[in-house]
């Protein structure tokens, strides 16, 4: 048996961070994706066929672990349609299978997917063998939610050989098709699962966006679908400087705690810009001066929020390089994700004369 899945990346318009503290934010899903392939095994022969494979073509590597191994260290796995947190133990026990494998000290980030990885398996399908094969159109830690749409197509692919989920077309279509909406939330909540052992933290924007599609507005736990009227075009650079999202999400919660009222308001400012982009998004714009009207305001909400994530600490020297460089040509920019380089958002205006 063979299954595939996959998942969008997305970017963030407004509200990173603050989320994490009850905050407002608006996300849109985006046109690359990671897929998941897995490929179920036969028991009992002994060899490399008792074991799970993980195949992660981009980053060149793949990992084998016995189920043997796997089932002493992590137990037969639970009911699939029952989600459950990982356990200090757990986390432990996988510390130790990767302490197995010689990960490269350059890739060494990859041990918190590994760990994801490892939960999601062994939860959802428990000891059984396969291969898994994981290729994505995603840059690593940019800020475009890699790691959530690894988790939910990896949970999608999981669900679906444990016949915990199911997919209504005949095997020979040629499409990509869609779960039904009960058995997404149940894909959601197994990703959001994997996204606490990468993250610690995470809000659950990422795997949740990554699991509807579209655009979102997600605020403590609640998603509301947006639909907006009109196109809104954002380019998307890439400053190519790495970081840790655990790392800068904590930042910004140990500044809350050091300023408490003042980071409050912080908060509460990018609340409300939330709450207003996402009325602006769905507001129909019918003729060009409306239209730039209403690229006007979600402008000036971009740049007043990027001024707050300056406040949380999470910008760059990469990020506000671009800001300027975007600047000279009147363009908007803001980071998307958790800051400390990775991506920047540019609004870019339905009609637009650049000057030479």
């Amino acid at each position: 048996m063979e299954v595939r899945a996959r998942a969008p990346g997305k970017i963030i318009l407004a509200g990173e961070h603050a989320v994490v503290h009850g905050s407002a934010a608006v996300a849109a899903a985006i046109d690359l994706y990671t897929t998941s392939s897995l490929r179920l095994l036969p028991a009992g022969e002994g060899g490399a066929a008792d074991a799970v494979e993980l195949d992660l073509k981009d980053s060149g590597l793949t990992f084998s672990w016995p189920c043997s191994r796997l089932r002493e260290a992590l137990g037969q796995g639970c009911e699939a349609r029952a989600p459950r947190q990982c356990s200090p133990d757990e986390l432990a026990a996988m510390a130790k299978l990767l302490e197995e494998h010689e990960i490269p000290e350059a890739k060494i980030w990859l041990s918190a997917g590994l760990s994801a990885f490892l939960f999601l398996y062994t939860s959802i399908l428990g000891g059984k063998p396969g291969k898994v094969v994981v290729c994505s159109d995603l840059p690593m830690g940019a800020g475009l939610g890699s790691s959530a749409a690894f988790c939910v197509s990896m949970s999608g692919a999981l669900l679906t050989a444990a016949g915990a989920v199911a997919v209504g077309g005949s095997s020979q279509a040629k499409e990509w098709e869609v779960f039904e909406k009960d058995d997404l939330e149940l894909v959601n909540k197994w990703a959001f699962q994997g996204e606490k052992i990468i993250h610690g933290k995470p809000s659950g924007i990422d795997n949740a966006v990554s699991t509807f599609g579209s655009m979102i507005k997600f605020k403590k736990g609640e998603l509301t679908n947006l639909k907006s009227r009109n196109a809104v075009k954002m380019l998307i650079t890439d400053t190519r400087v790495g970081r840790n999202t655990k790392a800068l999400v904590a930042g910004v919660s140990e500044r809350a705690s050091r300023h408490p009222d003042a980071m409050a308001s912080v908060f509460n400012a990018v609340n409300s810009i939330s709450e207003e982009l996402s009325s602006i998004v769905e507001l129909a714009a019918e003729d060009e001066i409306a239209i730039t009207s209403k690229e006007e305001k979600l402008a000036e909400l971009m740049e007043m929020n990027q001024g707050l994530l300056q406040c949380m600490g999470v910008s760059h020297a990469s990020i506000e390089t671009v800001l300027r460089t975007t600047l000279k040509y009147n363009l908007v920019s803001k980071l998307t994700g958790a800051g400390g380089g990775g991506c920047v958002l540019t609004l870019i205006p339905t009609c637009i004369l650049f000057t030479p």
